[in-house]
């Protein structure tokens, strides 16, 4: 790499680095200062290229991958974008467990990378075997030469963030940085980032976004998993129906849970107001945010980071789809749909 002329030898050299910028019309009434730590700037466009390519490196340098193993992994879709992206440039094949809750967008986007794709139902139970993670562990036994990445269960995915992403808004803040917000399905990007931050000041405030039928929130602040707590909702890659060991429970400080279709049209809003083009998980963090500050979590002098994880285009057929936030009833309470018109020219 030729870092003076920016030539890079592959892709996997732009995971990284990504800007953080700052929010000027969406916060505008707030007091504080309110930072996007846009994850879209990374090469696969989420913040998963990071978690990938460690966890890769990681398991070569070990002796686990070897040459003409097979990569397999459980994922919304983000994450198995960025292994199969990694596992082009470093030769291995790839086969991914996806959840049907996942847009078309994503799965369509798997497939032309490469990689094999199972799509399981979403609404079952995690230990049922036509769920995403028993199809991965049945394949993992299955197919000789084959390692899990198992992201949900894997400490690696924790010092993933520790390692980069922790220490990037560290630096770009200054050690300015007063709140963490981000969301929480894995819990790697959240804890990892959290327990740099922690180390560095513990005073650091780490919010994180649930999402109405998971049991995140709950896990937290009771330490029990309750089955009542779950039940089907749209939001990819947000909450869990299980506890996930890759959430570290005691480095954040509070939840909060946001609602399917506020995080949709906080999304659009994103796009509007900010020309942001981002994902359906940073709609739900910037609308965690807001509802974090009307129960006064924030000051004047907050300086406040927020993790927006992956890029829009990846839901297209979902929240950016007129059609489908009608058929879900996102426009029947607010919202109207937008008043911008296509004219054709014959």
């Amino acid at each position: 790499m030729r870092e003076d002329l920016q030539v890079y030898d592959n892709v996997l050299q732009l995971i990284g680095n990504t800007p953080l910028i700052h929010l000027n019309k969406i916060t505008s009434d707030y007091k504080g200062k309110y930072f996007a730590k846009v994850e879209a700037f990374n090469p696969g466009h989420s913040t998963k290229d990071r978690i990938a390519l460690y966890i890769i490196e990681e398991a070569e340098r070990n002796g686990i991958l070897k040459p003409g193993n097979t990569i397999i992994e459980t994922t919304s879709g983000n994450t198995g974008f960025s292994i199969a992206m990694v596992s082009i440039i470093k030769g291995y094949d790839c086969i991914l467990a996806v959840s049907s809750k996942s847009s078309k967008d994503k799965i369509d986007m798997l497939k032309t990378m490469g990689a094999k794709v199972y799509v399981c139902p979403a609404n079952v139970a995690a230990d049922d075997s036509r769920s995403y993670y028993q199809v991965a562990k049945r394949l993992h036994q299955e197919i000789k030469g084959s390692v899990y990445i198992n992201q949900y269960f894997n400490e690696l995915n924790i010092d993933a963030h520790f390692n980069s992403t922790g220490p990037e808004i560290w630096k770009q803040t200054e050690g300015e940085i007063t709140h963490l917000v981000a969301c929480s399905g894995t819990g790697g990007t959240i804890s990892g980032t959290a327990r740099y931050l922690k180390e560095q000041n513990p005073d650091i405030r780490i919010l994180g976004i649930d999402a109405f039928g998971s049991v995140l929130k709950k896990y937290h602040e009771t330490r029990e998993f309750d089955e009542e707590e779950i039940y089907p909702y749209r939001i990819e890659g947000l909450g869990k129906n299980l506890i996930p060991t890759a959430t570290d429970f005691d480095s954040i400080d509070k939840f909060i849970k946001v609602s399917d279709e506020d995080a949709a049209h906080t999304a659009r809003e994103l796009a509007r107001k900010e020309g942001l083009f981002v994902g359906y998980t940073s709609g739900a963090a910037m609308q965690g945010l807001k509802q974090f500050y009307e129960e006064g979590e924030f000051d004047k002098n907050s300086k406040v980071v927020m993790i927006f994880p992956d890029h829009g285009s990846r839901y297209m057929s979902k929240i950016y789809s007129d059609d489908w936030m009608s058929e879900q009833g996102f426009f029947d309470t607010k919202n109207e749909v937008s008043s911008q018109t296509i004219e054709i020219i014959k």
